[in-house]
């Protein structure tokens, strides 16, 4: 049984993956104490996963614990990895990675100096329909990728108060594109790894304090093929997610994000066509029946990376690589023009 301490409460997915591990024994994950910067919020958290506070950081590090999860406000992320890589314990860490490329930088040197396990959350590379797109593109199935469009959207606009949350306050979390753009930022990076060029528009619609809450940033690779990120935080309703176009065949993805998930199905969650077929492939993998229930599946995945028993979901190295391309966004959207994602100017965002 592995012990694990929860560093921060911010992020609400711990929830979800810490509750599934409390009632799951078997997956061999003993959460057994917490802590905030936000003591009231860390006692809260502590209480709804039924595990010791820890009177301090320190003493959280100094317990009985071999692994971390990390899900403060990202602007705390840097420090919190030094420290616990220091103290030799392995790391679950929440996205986004970090604020700045110096912070992920570090994030990268500290995990890699003191040897220890290290993966960032990401539950869109968890998702078995996400896995199955993943295959079919790297097998080639459909033959050459030519256009990849992933639609990522929440309705923010409509959640009480989330303009005075963290989540897009500029000191911890920089905004909303730079927090939530990074799922599909990522799961493009994961599917068809680096690409060369990014060109990116950003605009604020619905409310002035929840700013760049819709981007769409257009990715090109050495290929040529092109990937869109169409990220849309005022979005009410939606069912496609994933759009892939290949010279032998389209695959479609419906109900891939919490706005989909919750709607009505009309359409199977996964469907390919293949050039010569009568009609569309049905995957036959059921999309989550609430997008909770995709948060909850990560539980398995993290366990068995502590376990040693599979790869990292996400290495700090992709991660970090994930916001270099999300960064690169602003520096193309502040330069008003297409940038290479290894624009150096990238640090200055």
């Amino acid at each position: 049984m592995i012990n694990v301490g929860v560093i921060g409460f911010a992020h609400g997915h711990v929830f979800a993956f810490g509750e599934e591990w409390n009632a799951h024994p078997e997956y061999g994950v003993n959460l057994t104490c917490g802590w905030d910067r936000d003591a009231a919020r860390g006692k809260e958290g502590c209480e709804k996963l039924s595990i010791k506070q820890a009177d301090s950081l320190e003493a959280l590090l100094a317990s009985d614990i071999s692994a971390v999860v990390i899900t403060s406000e990202t602007s705390f992320h840097a420090e919190y990895v030094k420290l616990a890589a220091e103290a030799k314990k392995d790391i679950i860490l929440y996205k986004p990675m970090a604020l700045h490329m110096s912070e992920a930088d570090s994030i990268v040197e500290a995990v890699n100096k003191n040897g220890v396990k290290f993966t960032m959350g990401w539950q869109s590379r968890t998702d078995p329909q996400n896995v199955k797109m993943r295959e079919l593109v790297q097998n080639k199935t459909l033959g050459k990728v030519c256009h990849y469009r992933r639609r990522h959207g929440l309705s923010t606009h409509l959640w009480d108060n989330f303009e005075n949350s963290w989540h897009v306050a500029p000191e911890y979390n920089r905004d909303i594109f730079a927090d939530d753009s990074a799922h599909p930022i990522d799961m493009m990076q994961w599917m068809f790894g680096m690409p060369e060029t990014v060109s990116c528009e950003m605009t604020t619609m619905a409310n002035p304090n929840i700013i760049n809450d819709n981007g769409v940033a257009l990715f090109k690779y050495g290929s040529g093929m092109i990937a869109e990120i169409t990220c849309g935080f005022t979005t009410a309703a939606a069912e496609i997610t994933t759009e892939i176009y290949c010279t032998g065949g389209s695959i479609q993805q419906y109900y891939g994000d919490a706005v989909s998930t919750a709607l009505p199905r009309s359409e199977p969650g996964l469907k390919w066509f293949a050039n010569g077929d009568d009609g569309w492939t049905d995957s036959g993998i059921a999309s989550p029946g609430t997008h909770r229930e995709r948060l909850v599946a990560q539980a398995v995945h993290f366990a068995n990376y502590l376990k040693g028993e599979t790869p990292a979901v996400c290495t700090a190295e992709e991660g970090r690589n994930s916001l270099r391309l999300v960064l690169a966004c602003y520096l193309s959207a502040r330069e008003g023009r297409r940038v290479s994602v290894w624009d150096e100017r990238i640090y200055e965002i």
